[in-house]
């Protein structure tokens, strides 16, 4: 994702508004205006700079946004966002609990509106994907036509790497998506003999959520994440320039209009001159 899409998915009202209430404690703390106004209805005259164990709580919120944000795979400035919000919300109504109790409980209520008037925004373009309901017709599917290459996305809908990665992959489907290279998703956690099969884990823990698989002729092709020769597994960023790049979408995309008829036509349109940027 670009820098000019990122910064216009910042001006949709969920982001600025969460990020308001993820620095509004420091905010009214360092803003001398609201803070001698604001903690002197306690009825103490408090220092406005931040004492001990407000930035023990700070740091403590520091590390585990960091360590969070690496464990769902986050790569972009609106995914890091995303993953800590949450923590920041909480760190934060314990900022103004610890203030004052009626400050901690406004807080939460606020987030609560915040929450059911502002829902995260989901991805509405265009997308080009079949989903599998059952591992048959999955299995049938990939044999029917070994023409095929079939790039499929193996998540559950609990986890926030693979809620991540969904308008990412939706994304491809729409600028990739050709009758010889197609693009499909299945769930399995509705459908954990596919999971089994293909050696996946699905549990809470799982490092390997999202894996995404590349079947040419029927057959498993490529895989990522995937395990080195000690069988450990590796970590994959699933950023969109990554997945171009690894599964060569760009050589996929060119050699599966090849097979269209009319296909001097078409690549003449300039298709193949995709780039991984």
């Amino acid at each position: 994702m670009t820098w000019k899409k990122q910064l216009a998915l910042l001006a949709k009202p969920y982001y600025w508004v969460n990020i308001l209430l993820a620095i509004s404690y420091m905010l009214a703390k360092k803003t001398q205006f609201i803070c001698t106004r604001l903690f002197n209805l306690i009825g103490e005259d408090e220092d406005c700079d931040l004492d001990s164990r407000e930035v023990e709580i700070l740091f403590f919120l520091l590390i585990v946004v960091m360590i969070r944000s690496r464990k769902t795979g986050s790569v972009t400035m609106i995914n890091y966002l995303a993953s800590s919000f949450l923590y920041t919300k909480v760190a934060n109504a314990i900022l103004w609990a610890y203030a004052d109790f009626r400050y901690g409980l406004g807080f939460l209520l606020l987030c609560v509106l915040v929450g059911m008037v502002l829902p995260e925004p989901s991805y509405r373009g265009p997308e080009h994907i079949t989903y599998f309901r059952t591992a048959q017709v999955f299995e049938e599917e990939l044999l029917r036509d070994k023409r095929t290459t079939w790039l499929i996305c193996f998540y559950t809908v609990w986890n926030p790497s693979c809620v991540n990665f969904a308008p990412i992959f939706a994304e491809l489907s729409a600028e990739y998506n050709t009758d010889h290279l197609k693009f499909g998703k299945i769930d399995i956690g509705r459908i954990p003999d596919v999971a089994q099969k293909y050696g996946i884990a699905d549990h809470s823990y799982s490092r390997q959520l999202p894996t995404v698989i590349l079947f040419q002729q029927g057959k498993e092709s490529d895989r990522r994440p995937c395990t080195d020769s000690k069988g450990k597994l590796q970590k994959f960023f699933f950023s969109s320039d990554n997945v171009r790049a690894t599964f060569g979408l760009n050589q996929l995309y060119k050699e599966a209009v090849e097979r269209l008829p009319s296909a001097p036509n078409k690549v003449k349109e300039g298709k193949e001159v995709k780039k991984v940027q």
